[in-house]
């Protein structure tokens, strides 16, 4: 049945290949059950029920895409999309409780779907510069690098220059241990890098006296109820929120579009005409799962690159997909110990995410400043006001006015201008 349902024949793989490859994206990507949480816990979420919600919105997701596409890709909150709800939109703002942030999260996921169902994603698509596309990955990977050294002490606040090295301090070193062992193991190419380095730092946490843990790691999983169905849908369906929503959709959907296409080339899903198969679908999916995901009380749902190292391990279908979905559903029972991961363990991948992120950068033609200023701003903007939001407006904005006063005011599409017309509202607003 599974050989039928899944052709594995026609894709030229077999249920053992499929198993390595699942198990494979999931060591990959299982960091996210740690940091995850505690990136939005720093919103006020129970860190409980976060975890829960982090693992069910894998499985939701990652099922999803398996049955409904048959393509061995995972999904899971996707990284920089929770550090924008929760330093951006919650802590970056008077008038945002988590509920609400959540209410954005979920009319980005119901907006992305209509444009994706209706044909207006590709239009935006083609809309925006590429340097401006590639801008925003890179500019997150250096605000989420910025995030993980904060949350270690690395960075500390100063009165005068704002950010200066913090205190060396038995935490910090600790992380800073933990930093070298991931670098280290990715250099070398070791699977579940990340995961195998926040595991290292917590043990050396235990020996050291810095992480104390007691009772059994596993249990039955923790309630979603403090957080499940607790958007405020309402509240974010105005116009203070537009940029928000905005910046959700553009971040999720290039961050996905990116992802698709790097992995699909891996998994020889390209059509002789260079087209994607089944773009669409993978899209709507994606779309799917943010909305299930913002139901269930987490931050935007993608797709997740990590998926190329389960397809360099063989996955081909949507099987190894499930065997990726099915080792988040056992997680659910680890949530003790998850839950007692300190935040120097999780710092440290962090700033190697970052670092995966800010690889876009290379892509960038800098020689051509009409190209490199808005770039940059985009980039720089975001470490250094906190908000990724702010970031992609600058960069929108000041793409429109130097094309416009450069005498090439013909590149900006007439979506290019509603798009700066968002982004202006969300720095005015």
């Amino acid at each position: 049945m599974k050989n039928d349902f899944f052709e594995l024949k026609a894709h030229g793989t077999t249920v053992k290949r499929e198993f390595v490859g699942g198990l494979t994206t999931f060591l990959t990507m299982a960091y996210i059950i740690f940091v995850n949480p505690d990136i939005l816990s720093k919103a006020g979420m129970d860190q409980g029920a976060l975890i829960t919600a982090t693992c069910l919105a894998a499985a939701v997701g990652t099922i999803l895409v398996a049955l409904w596409v048959n393509v061995p890709f995972a999904m899971a909150p996707g990284m920089g999309l929770n550090a924008f709800f929760t330093y951006s939109l919650v802590l970056g703002r008077d008038d945002v409780t988590w509920q609400t942030a959540l209410g954005v999260v979920f009319l980005s996921g119901v907006f992305f779907l209509i444009l994706t169902v209706t044909g207006v994603r590709e239009k935006i698509v083609r809309a925006i510069p590429l340097s401006l596309r590639l801008a925003v990955g890179a500019g997150i990977g250096l605000f989420i690098t910025f995030i993980g050294m904060k949350n270690l002490g690395l960075v500390a606040d100063h009165p005068v220059t704002l950010v200066t090295l913090g205190d060396f301090s038995r935490p910090v070193v600790l992380g800073l241990i933990g930093l070298v062992i991931i670098a280290v193991l990715t250099v070398r190419g070791v699977k579940g890098a990340l995961l195998i380095g926040i595991i290292g730092t917590y043990v050396l946490g235990l020996i050291t006296g810095e992480v104390s843990f007691h009772g059994s790691p596993f249990s039955l999983p923790p309630s979603l109820e403090p957080i499940a169905f607790q958007l405020d849908i309402v509240q974010a369906f105005q116009l203070s929120m537009a940029g928000a929503i905005f910046s959700f959709m553009f971040v999720d959907l290039f961050d996905s579009v990116g992802t698709i296409v790097a992995c699909s080339y891996q998994a020889n899903m390209i059509g002789v005409d260079g087209s994607i198969r089944k773009i669409d679908k993978m899209l709507e999916a994606d779309a799917i799962a943010t909305i299930a995901g913002s139901l269930m009380g987490t931050s935007t749902t993608t797709t997740y690159i990590e998926s190329a190292s389960g397809i360099a391990d063989g996955a081909r279908t949507g099987l190894s997909s499930m065997f990726t979905a099915l080792f988040f559903l056992l997680a659910l029972f680890c949530a003790p110990f998850i839950g007692s991961v300190p935040a120097f363990a999780t710092a440290p991948a962090l700033m190697i995410v970052g670092i995966f992120m800010f690889r876009s950068i290379g892509e960038i033609n800098f020689e051509d400043f009409e190209q490199a200023i808005p770039a940059f701003l985009t980039i720089v903007a975001m470490p250094l006001t906190y908000s990724i939001a702010t970031g992609i407006s600058l960069g929108f904005i000041s793409y429109i006015i130097i094309s416009s006063a450069s005498g090439n005011i013909k590149r900006i599409s007439p979506v290019l201008w509603v798009i700066g017309a968002l982004a202006t509202i969300n720095l005015v607003v």
